[in-house]
């Protein structure tokens, strides 16, 4: 079929494509900026509310970025054997040696041959600081795009 009445226009795709890459770029790295400055909020929350007897739990609570493809996140956590147990809570438990016949420690009066260990309640403090990322980035990101 032949066309009986035709107009041709050309797009320069190219400018088209450098602007919406700079366009997206930006938002992009107002976005990491905001995941970022969300990551580091959270992390200081579950500091702030992680129970403090020695402090070592609290000063343990560290965070990273993880950033695949398309996905920015984070994680935050700490490297205390005893976290989960206080996140979670734990049931109570004996400690039994492995290999030999009693349990012995520097300190401890004479060797046992079993520990009972309490259970312990949960308090967590990690699952509600994260609980607040949508809070966190949200004012993260109206600041950085409102240039606060």
């Amino acid at each position: 079929m032949r066309l009986r009445a035709s107009a041709t226009q050309r797009i320069n795709t190219r400018q088209y494509e450098r602007g919406l890459r700079r366009y997206v770029g930006r938002m992009s790295d107002d976005v990491k900026r905001a995941v970022d400055r969300t990551r580091i909020d959270v992390q200081n929350e579950a500091r702030r509310r992680a129970p403090v007897d020695t402090g070592r739990l609290r000063s343990s609570i560290v965070s990273r970025a993880e950033n695949s493809g398309r996905s920015v996140g984070y994680v935050v956590g700490s490297n205390v054997v005893y976290a989960r147990a206080i996140e979670f809570g734990r049931d109570e438990m004996d400690i039994f040696p492995k290999t030999k016949k009693a349990l012995f420690w520097p300190g401890a009066a004479h060797p046992v041959a079993k520990v009972h260990v309490p259970a312990i309640e949960a308090r967590p403090y990690l699952r509600p600081a994260i609980e607040m990322t949508e809070i966190f980035f949200r004012a993260n990101l109206s600041q950085i795009r409102g240039g606060g």
